[in-house]
């Protein structure tokens, strides 16, 4: 795919867990390309992918929003997280084709999958939004391991209060780590907050600009 085409593209990928889809968002003159993958309840209509997608391509960042096969064929419901790996394996190759620098990342279950697999995949980074560091109320289940494990520079965008992990819940490590105010875990903020919705947007995209203008 060609970096100078600014024209959004929807793409069909065949991986070993089903098709699954990409929706590339490239900029104008490319030097990174962004992946990110949606949780387990939802798609890539999340705001804050919807967000990324819509300001990193001024910045020189294609994002390429990446549905895996189990949603692209309807089903409610996500399958196991070997699943889930085995399906971004498959896209992967489609993410380094147009022969850039790939982050992945992803929210809550994607963000996971990003944290597994970024080593072996090759990516420079990981992107970890509202990543589920337990289940709700389950603290003594942590997932911290497989953010400790990611191996390479890594942001986390967590919502102040979020369910699966406050801010202050993560451990120490090489990651950093990027509050949004009164944000639940799809950052949405209630009406009462001194923080507005689309200001806690402005919070998430700013700060990835940022993020990835330091990685070099």
């Amino acid at each position: 795919m060609s970096t100078e085409n600014t024209a959004e593209a929807v793409v069909a990928v065949e991986t070993d867990a089903g098709t699954a889809r990409i929706t590339w968002r490239p900029a104008a003159k490319a030097r990174l390309v962004l992946a990110v993958s949606h949780g387990a309840g939802g798609g890539i209509e999340a705001r804050d992918l919807q967000a990324l997608a819509g300001e990193l391509p001024a910045h020189g960042v294609t994002v390429a929003l990446v549905e895996q096969p189990w949603r692209v064929s309807g089903k409610k419901l996500a399958p196991a997280p070997k699943t889930l790996d085995v399906g971004w394996r498959g896209i992967w190759p489609a993410l380094a084709e147009p022969g850039l620098p790939v982050i992945a990342g992803g929210r809550s279950a994607g963000a996971r999958v990003a944290c597994r697999t970024a080593g072996e995949l090759g990516a420079v980074a990981v992107l970890a939004l509202s990543f589920p560091l337990h289940p709700p109320g389950r603290p003594e289940k942590s997932r911290a391991a497989e953010l400790l494990g990611a191996g390479v520079p890594t942001l986390v965008v967590q919502g102040g209060n979020d369910p699966f992990g406050k801010p202050a819940e993560f451990p120490p490590g090489e990651h950093e780590l990027v509050e949004v105010p009164y944000g639940d875990h799809g950052f949405a903020v209630p009406k009462r907050a001194p923080l507005g919705q689309d200001e806690a947007l402005t919070v998430i995209t700013g700060r990835v600009v940022e993020w990835i203008a330091s990685l070099g």
